[in-house]
């Protein structure tokens, strides 16, 4: 094998492995051998299905497909021992380059369905081939090598969030910025771009797409095309929500053979995967970004075997018979033995008129690569005294021309870990205001005036202010459930001891014992995660609850 001038020197070896004679025996069994020529199309970018190749002798190309008059860019070149694939193969979505035989010889060609076979039964090649494919994902999301051109300005809210909901999901893509880039005019000539158009989606080299919505973008992609969706299968179990609780137990649900579907609205990860370091998670004494757990906890739960379906929210859960049954937004059911509910909490914005008119275009609710390119040495402002509102100043503070937070409360140890709080003090780029309340929002196409009030002195304060972030906590995501299951006081579940004999006897509870710890009013549907009264907000305790729910799970199975 042979990286071309995209590759990246650290960790070369295990980018672009050689495998042994004994490790290629033990892949053939899995697939078969075939004779292939100069000039053959083994992958085509775009295309629906693909297979892994295992070259035995010649040379294969992987190729990123160039537009009009350009030549094909080579990502990688594969020699005897080397393997095709990244992430899509696992996940059963299109690949974003083509591979062609640059030299004639003999491979090996591996089924989706037998290469997963693989990886849950072969330790050594399940290692190596996991391994591989995150660290290509992570090649072609930093060298931009994607099947995506977003053309987008900073001042459209929407062409912010779609560069969000194609990096939170690990999608590589191609920004092009209408306000700077010398490109950008040639395009909107080309495809007769109107403002109301922006952004404007280029999928696959050859689906336009003009102000789509997510779901559009996941179907162009193929997000979802591996994806069973039979209103007769009923599976083991399905799990509204992927944040860390979902995602928890759906790597555990599927790694003890259950049938499992993930239903996610937007990306892997909930609010957690939007944070930027999260340093008190077990095993990462140097911290992980949100999103990299995330991704990585995807991986491996379809590796697994459990599927997900991607900015597919749910509206509506059936529960008046069995086998209960989740209905999505684009009409479909999906029914299932038992349901976990890890729908999370929506972000809580502030009550200030016309503050929604600058979101996306000032006012931001996660703190992202993205958000801090745009406010790249401005002076930015937060709300919020927690944990998220905390993690995004010290990540800004040394992108941004320094950091206000803005805090309703007297303290920033009443809500945030200490170790936040630590480093918050120590940073000379972060101000801390507290006992503040912000009354206004100012600005015209972009946000430029922020307004707040001491709540001590009564005295306000306008400062320019062009970036706002909005931490200011969450309400649960209970809505859909329709009167389902019993919620308590603030709209959170009910689960286990939390429910009462009155709840029960409302919910018409049918059986003899009482409801499991993580149980609801309704048998079979658990609550996980920040979605659930009493939890507690840490990635660890939602991924924890994740693989109670599903020893609960094998418990109700077989009742």
């Amino acid at each position: 094998m042979t990286a071309g001038p995209l590759s990246i020197a650290p960790r070369e070896d295990q980018l672009w492995p050689t495998l042994t004679p004994a490790q290629i025996a033990r892949i053939e069994k899995h697939g078969k051998r075939r004779a292939v020529q100069a000039g053959d199309v083994l992958i085509e970018a775009g295309q629906e299905e693909f297979p892994l190749f295992v070259v035995l002798d010649g040379v294969v190309e992987v190729v990123r497909p160039a537009c009009e008059g350009q030549d094909d860019q080579v990502v990688v070149t594969y020699h005897r021992g080397s393997f095709s694939g990244e992430l899509n193969l696992l996940s059963g979505r299109r690949p974003v380059a083509t591979a062609r035989v640059a030299q004639s010889g003999e491979v090996i060609e591996v089924q989706r369905d037998a290469l997963l076979a693989l990886v849950q039964t072969d330790v050594e090649l399940s290692e190596i081939v996991m391994r591989a494919f995150i660290l290509r994902r992570v090649l072609l999301l930093e060298k931009g090598l994607g099947d995506v051109l977003i053309l987008g300005s900073e001042f459209s809210a929407r062409t912010l969030e779609v560069r969000e909901f194609l990096s939170r999901n690990a999608h590589p893509v191609t920004y092009v910025d209408l306000d700077r880039d010398a490109m950008a005019q040639e395009i909107l000539d080309r495809f007769e771009v109107s403002p109301d158009d922006i952004p404007l989606v280029i999928c696959r080299r050859e689906v336009v797409l003009r102000n789509p919505t997510n779901s559009q973008i996941a179907d162009c992609l193929g997000f979802n095309q591996a994806i069973d969706v039979d209103e007769s299968h009923v599976r083991d179990v399905v799990i509204v929500g992927a944040g860390p609780a979902g995602l928890g137990a759906a790597v555990y649900a599927a790694s003890e053979g259950l049938d499992v579907l993930m239903i996610e609205a937007n990306a892997p990860g909930g609010q957690a995967g939007s944070s930027m370091r999260i340093e008190n998670y077990l095993g990462f004494p140097s911290g992980v970004t949100g999103q990299e757990l995330a991704t990585r906890a995807f991986t491996q739960a379809e590796k697994f075997g459990a599927q997900m379906m991607i900015a597919k929210g749910a509206v509506r859960l059936r529960c008046d018979k069995r086998p209960y049954a989740v209905e999505i937004d684009d009409g479909t059911r999906v029914t299932a033995r038992t349901i976990i509910i890890a729908t999370g909490a929506e972000y809580r914005s502030l009550p200030i008129e016309n503050l929604s008119r600058f979101n996306g275009a000032g006012v931001y609710y996660l703190a992202t690569p993205m958000e801090a390119q745009l406010c790249k040495g401005e002076k930015v402002l937060i709300a919020g005294g927690g944990n998220s509102a905390g993690q995004a100043a010290v990540y800004l503070a040394d992108k941004s021309g320094g950091v206000i937070m803005v805090v309703r409360k007297g303290e920033l140890a009443d809500s945030m870990s200490r170790y936040l709080v630590r480093r918050i003090e120590q940073s000379p780029s972060i101000e801390v205001r507290t006992r503040c309340q912000i009354t206004a929002v100012e600005g015209d196409k972009h946000l430029e005036r922020v307004r707040w009030r001491d709540s001590e002195t009564g005295s306000e304060s306008v400062e320019d202010i062009r970036h706002l972030f909005v931490m200011t906590g969450a309400v649960p995501a209970t809505k859909w459930l329709d009167g389902c299951l019993s919620l308590d006081e603030r709209g959170f579940l009910k689960t286990g001891p939390a429910l009462t004999s009155e709840d029960l006897t409302t919910a018409q509870w049918p059986l003899a014992r009482g409801p499991h710890l993580l149980e609801t009013s309704r048998p079979r549907v658990f609550a996980i995660g920040d979605v659930r009264g009493g939890n507690i907000k840490r990635v660890a305790s939602a991924v924890g609850e994740g693989s109670i729910a599903v020893a609960f799970v094998h418990q109700v199975l077989h009742e």
